[in-house]
Formats: structure tokens, sequence, C-alpha cells
């Protein structure tokens, strides 16, 4: 039997979970006051502290570190890389400490993943982090040579999603075309083709619909008149990202306020989300039209795809006629990382250098 922990980090807290081969036997949500993350001047300089609040938390629940065969951790922003799992070396650590490619909460998984692992001996690793890269080189191209597209979606989350409805359909996840959607704090919607995301919206920086908090692709010289007259720099990227969406129309990113106040009759803010909807349908038509529109299954994921009584009816109102439509509510992230983990253990897939 082997025992894995898994750390991933997210903005406000720290998500870990422990398994014993395919079982969960541990996962915990560790919350991060915002008042206190607001001491630290960038998201490398929480290192410390999340680590510790981590090792706090397993000694309370008499995890025994050197019971853990390996420690895996969500992947940051590095270079583009294919999608597999890889193992944490120096070369990452010195490109996340100094945030040579972005700065994230989720670069800090590979820095505590390594020095835990470090600690007991054992192997550290990530799999599928967000900048898997797998576009095909059409998909690359903006509309001008200054601007080249970016591959940055949540890989992980979207993998594992296409391998459950491979495993539902009955065909290996190479042989099919898939649209899969996640629906988060971030929304990403890739086109897989025959096991490679051939295209895919840069869910971080500004492409794609809006969110609860991002405000995706925006009406292009109005942003710059933003730009040169009414916002700072400062501003401007946070009105992308974090003060974008839902957010900045309704004054809230959580769904299920939303939900309510259209329940209680608030047409603007139905209004609203039914346009975020409209925009994530848009997005599924354009993958499904790389992929000639010759798609099994439409797959959608992440923390929105709870929300029953209006997004996903929406979504699948419009969308069914294209192929059969699975959800998964929530992220598979952690289950997701811990069996990557597990295959290298098992040998079945071997770890690469990064």
């Amino acid at each position: 039997m082997f025992k894995i922990l898994v750390i991933n980090p997210g903005s406000t807290s720290t998500k870990i979970a422990v398994y014993e081969d395919e079982k969960e036997v541990l996962k915990e949500v560790i919350p991060h006051d915002i008042s206190d993350l607001k001491r630290f001047r960038n998201v490398v300089d929480q290192y410390e502290m999340r680590k510790d609040t981590i090792l706090e938390f397993l000694e309370k629940e008499n995890i025994n570190l050197n019971s853990i065969s390996a420690v895996v951790g969500r992947g940051g922003l590095l270079r583009p890389v294919p999608s597999g799992i890889f193992k944490i070396n120096e070369k990452m650590l010195d490109e996340l400490r100094t945030a040579k490619y972005g700065e994230h909460e989720s670069n800090l998984g590979a820095l505590i993943a390594y020095r835990i692992a470090e600690k007991i001996g054992v192997q550290a690793l990530i799999a599928d982090p967000v900048v898997v890269d797998e576009l095909e080189d059409i998909a690359r191209i903006s509309g001008h040579p200054d601007f080249k597209r970016k591959s940055i979606f949540h890989a992980l989350n979207q993998k594992a999603i296409a391998r459950k409805i491979s495993q539902k359909i009955g065909k290996d996840y190479k042989m099919l075309n898939l649209v899969i959607v996640h629906l988060g704090g971030g929304i990403s919607i890739g086109a897989h083709k025959k096991g490679r995301v051939v295209d895919v919206n840069n869910a971080l920086e500004g492409e794609g619909p809006f969110t609860p908090e991002r405000s995706g692709t925006l009406p292009l010289t109005g942003f710059i008149d933003l730009c040169y007259y009414v916002y700072p720099e400062s501003d401007i990227r946070k009105l992308i990202k974090g003060r974008g969406g839902l957010v900045s129309y309704l004054g809230t990113n959580n769904a299920k306020e939303v939900v309510e106040k259209i329940k209680n009759g608030d047409e603007y803010a139905k209004k609203i989300y039914s346009a975020m909807a409209h925009q994530i349908i848009k997005w599924i038509g354009k993958m499904s039209a790389v992929l000639n529109f010759e798609v099994d299954a439409i797959g959608l994921t992440g923390g929105l795809a709870n929300e029953n009584e209006f997004l996903i009816p929406w979504i699948k109102e419009k969308v069914a006629f294209i192929a059969p439509i699975y959800v998964f509510p929530g992220e598979e992230e952690e289950e997701a990382l811990a069996n990557a983990a597990l295959r290298v253990l098992r040998g079945q897939e071997e770890a690469v250098d990064y």
C-alpha cells in the first residue's frame, strides 16, 4: 500500500489530502485569513506560513510523515510543458520562487511538496500544471504578431474529467473528441482532440467568458481607453482578475447569492447571470467548431457545476444537441494528483525531469 500526501494551495486556503492507494483517508481545506495574507508582499512569502500550517495539521491528525510514500503538489506557473507528471527539481523551484513566468498561489504547491518530501526522503512530484501546452500551431495566432496566444487553463481537472468520461464511454481518451468546461472562479473551455487539448481559452489572462470574478474577453478599444485615461496599471490588472465578472456587476462572486437574488425577483441579476451562461455557451460552440463538431461528449465540472437551478440547465438547453453532456460537480484536483503519484509509485508511468 502506498500513502500519498497531496498539497493544493489556493488564494485564501490550502487544500490537503492523504490517500492510501486510491482511497481518500483525509481531506481538509485549511483557511487563511485574508488579513494575515495581506502582510505578505508576494505569494512566495507565504511559503513558511503555509508549510508550517500543513505540518501542524498533519501532526494534530496523527499522520506519521514517515509513512508517506510520495508528496505531490499542484503545479504552478512554469514554462509551457506537455501533459504529464514531473519531478520537482531545483530548476523548477527557482522559477517558482522568482515567479519567472508569473505569480500565482499554485506556485506554492511544488515548493511545499518538495520541502516536506525532502524531509522524509521520498519523491516530490507535480502533475498537469496550469501551463500544459498542447495547442495546435494555428491556435497560437492571435491577430497580431506581437501577441501570441498562451495555453493557461485548469489542465489538471480537465484531464481528470476527460479520463472519467472516457471510462464511462468505454473508449480510450486518445480515441475521443471532447469539450471540457471547468466552471469556477476562473472558467476554461478546452477542445480535447484524441488526447490533446488543441485549443483552449487562456483562463488567467483575460480570455474567454466572464466568470464570478474575472472579466474575460473585453472590447479592446474600450479597454485601451481605460488604460490611458481612467485607471492605473495595478487597478487594470484587478479589473481583469479579481474585480471583473459577476462581482463587478452584482457586488458578489458567490453564485449562491446570485441565485437567491434571481429567486427573489431581481431581473438585473438574472440578466447578468444569463449573460455569463451565454458566453460559456458561445465558447463551447467555438471549441466544438475546432473539433469540426465531431464531439463525443461535453464535460461540465468545477464548483459552479453544482448550480443546478439556472446555470447548468441553461447550458444544457443550448448545447445538448452537440453531444451527450456529463456533469462532474466540484473539482477532481486532489484525486487527480494522488492518482498521478500512484501511477508513478506503481511503475505504470514515469515521472520526467523538468
